[in-house]
């Protein structure tokens, strides 16, 4: 039977607590991680034997947030939880991606960690818990996950710096930095920043693995007093006399097979490598497979190998490129005639298609949201990642979290910079295909989504650009490389991208696979990675250098009116005839905020006048001195009732029907007949007209001969 633990720390002036032993017993390891009023529930479970001819960790990640935690019940029909939502998808990505590297080589224990929301209240997002909590989960059991790791949020708000800020604080902070470590080394980051400078970036870092090494330590702590004993487990070794072999026959074949210079692409380098390695595999006998599977293995092996000797001894990389130096980018826009904004980017073999669509309020898109119950998001990019850009034949199906993740990625790189709501009234849609993919297409998705936003007429206030930056690192040598190709985030121990405009950071993402990365290695990659965007942005000014002064004729043109929340209701009409029956017969599309914005949105200017002219019909209030031809609707024996605007009446009474007394309203009008008419007075919804005061102003015109 399991012990029984309940620990605190104080983590951003809050209890973190703990508790270990009390629920999902019989999962291998289980915790329920609590802050304020949020809770959440971890559990790791590892198989005790391998999975046979894998090649990978199978370790999966799950997070939800139950709905009942927040006290609602499900918006959709069928009223219970579906397929995880972005931001569940989101955190799981964040505790994979700290949590993987961390475990043994050559573990191929089926491993999953399930992480679910039980309890969430009104200011602490769960997601940087449940990091912590995953760890715990799996320390403190018997899987073999020997160092603790943990999450922390930072916030910049008046310059100063937040641990683990609220949900308020953070929409006014100038940052959104997650970080995830261990006790010796920062393993992952993410951010979204308002052009936050590179120093600020490092030292909101370093802050966040200071707490992050109290937490490790803590972890530890725990860890003895349950006295846990880790299991054994057995992991394949090489045969070391045939590495000596192969690497002895080969190693200048495969040198070879992996140089990308002289015009030779990825897929010819693919092809002699797959090449290389099958002359190995069969140079042993072919009934003796154990040999072939572990001449399989050695292979992978060396190629690792000589990649990182020729980075860090011979300092070359594969494609002949200096460290800093970025390949080749070429930008076209206005390259698909009929959408509203296009681009085509393409940085050496890494290519996309992307295109940006303006459409109207009603566009926007709806999402549940543990906090609010549902959020409302006006600019959407969305990222599409077809198995044929790298060359292979595959299924399409649902939405990968893969191209979830980039697409947030790159959406959180250009939202900073977007015009205000209130000065460009549109819902912006991005669609970034990428046709064609060797390193770093999320960063792709971001020059070509700007480059598609100019063309489109969007107002940006400065272009964004990104970089994706690499390191490899042995002992105290290491090497940090620009703009990195597909091997080099493979074999390589991090993968840092970095977005901004000349100002500064506006998003960043960070995995590294070793311990050891320190402040100087970060403030030598974010530099470097400055001088990357720097060139890569004055490549795309040279093809567009500001926002076109008009959008497409194909986008909708959008007026905005503002109208009395009160009158809100007589555009709308009765179940909404009213509005319905402008759209049918002008063809405009029609938005009405609670705060009585109106926006009228066609690609059809007289379309949008002639709807907006009936808008202001049924919106209109008489002011007092204006004149307004009116039409007599009704006459009763003390005056009449002047129809000025639709639907709106205003009393002409007798004593200002002329300038002579008049004895029956009768001998004057007539029901039906249009005067002109002065507004003299208002109270409450009553309106007083005059004629006698237009005739007046009439008499006297031509007196003057006006």
């Amino acid at each position: 039977m399991k012990k029984h633990l309940k620990e605190s720390i104080k983590l951003g002036g809050k209890n973190l607590d703990v508790e270990y032993g009390k629920v999902a017993k019989q999962a291998d390891g289980s915790v329920v991680i609590r802050y304020g009023d949020t809770m959440v529930l971890v559990t790791a479970v590892s198989a005790r034997s391998p999975r046979e001819g894998l090649n990978f960790f199978p370790l999966t990640v799950e997070y939800r947030e139950s709905t009942y935690s927040a006290g609602r019940i499900p918006g959709n029909y069928f009223r219970r939880e579906g397929r995880p939502n972005e931001k569940e998808v989101l955190t799981c990505r964040l505790i994979d991606r700290p949590v993987r590297p961390l475990f043994p080589d050559g573990y191929r224990h089926e491993t999953q960690i399930v992480a679910t929301v039980i309890s969430a209240d009104t200011d602490n997002d769960p997601d940087v818990i449940a990091i912590t909590g995953a760890s715990l989960a799996m320390y403190l059991s018997d899987i073999p996950f020997h160092t603790p790791i943990a999450g922390v949020r930072i916030g910049l708000l008046d310059g100063k710096y937040l641990v683990n800020p609220t949900y308020d604080e953070r929409r006014e902070s100038d940052l959104n930095l997650i970080v995830a470590g261990t006790e010796e080394a920062i393993v992952m980051v993410e951010a979204e920043a308002n052009e936050v400078e590179e120093n600020i970036m490092v030292e909101a870092m370093m802050l966040a693995h200071k707490e992050i090494k109290r937490l490790c330590l803590w972890q530890k702590e725990l860890f003895k007093a349950l006295d846990i004993e880790k299991r054994e487990y057995e992991v394949a070794k090489l045969d070391d006399k045939m590495v000596a072999a192969i690497e002895k026959k080969y190693s200048k074949k495969m040198r070879e097979a992996l140089d990308t210079t002289g015009g030779k692409d990825k897929l010819e380098s693919y092809a002699a490598v797959d090449a290389l390695k099958v002359e190995i595999v069969e140079s042993y006998p072919e009934d003796d497979s154990e040999k072939r599977a572990m001449a399989s293995k050695v292979f992978g092996f060396l190629k690792e190998k000589i990649f990182r000797e020729d980075i860090l001894a011979n300092k070359r990389r594969p494609d002949g490129r200096k460290f800093s130096e970025i390949r080749h980018v070429s930008c076209e826009i206005g390259w698909l005639p009929r959408v509203h904004g296009s681009a085509l980017f393409t940085r050496g073999e890494t290519q996309a298609i992307v295109s940006t669509t303006l459409g109207t309020k009603s566009d926007e898109q709806f999402m549940d949201d543990i906090e609010t119950g549902e959020i409302k998001r006006r600019f959407m990019l969305h990222y599409n990642f077809p198995p044929y850009s790298v060359g292979e034949a595959g299924r399409f199906g649902s939405t990968s979290r893969r191209e979830i993740g980039h697409g947030n990625l790159a959406r959180r790189a250009i939202e900073p910079l977007l015009p205000d709501e209130s000065d460009f009234p549109y819902t912006l849609r991005i669609v970034s295909d990428i046709t064609e993919s060797n390193g770093s297409s999320s960063m792709a998705s971001v020059c070509g989504g700007v480059l598609s936003l100019m063309d489109a007429g969007v107002p940006l206030k400065r272009p964004v650009a990104g970089v994706a930056m690499g390191l490899v690192m042995e002992g105290n040598r290491y090497a940090i490389l620009s703009d990195i190709a597909g091997a080099e985030d493979h074999y390589g121990d991090m993968d840092f991208k970095v977005t901004g405009s000349s100002e500064g950071i506006t998003a960043l993402q960070m995995d590294i696979k070793v311990a050891g990365i320190n402040a100087q290695i970060l403030v030598e990659a974010l530099e470097q990675a400055r001088k990357g965007r720097m060139h890569i942005l004055e490549i795309m000014s040279q093809a567009i250098s500001s926002p076109r002064e008009d959008i497409s004729p194909f986008a909708p043109r959008i007026i905005t009116i503002k109208i009395h929340p009160d009158k809100i209701r007589d555009v709308i009409g009765p179940g909404g005839k009213v509005i319905r029956s402008i759209q049918d017969e002008t063809g405009a599309k029609i938005d009405i905020d609670d705060d009585g914005t109106v926006n009228i949105a066609t690609a059809d200017s007289a379309a949008a006048e002639a709807a907006l002219e009936r808008v202001k019909a049924l919106t209109a209030e008489a002011e007092i001195g204006e004149t307004y031809l009116g039409t007599v609707s009704r006459i009763v024996d003390f005056g009449a009732f002047v129809e000025i605007f639709p639907g709106v009446d205003g009393l002409l009474h007798i004593s200002e029907i002329s300038e002579r007394r008049v004895r029956d309203v009768r001998d004057e009008l007539k029901e039906g007949q249009q005067i002109m008419v002065k507004c003299i007075g208002k109270e409450g919804n009553k309106i007083k007209l005059s004629r006698k005061a237009v005739l007046r102003e009439e008499q006297a015109q031509e007196a003057t001969g006006d």
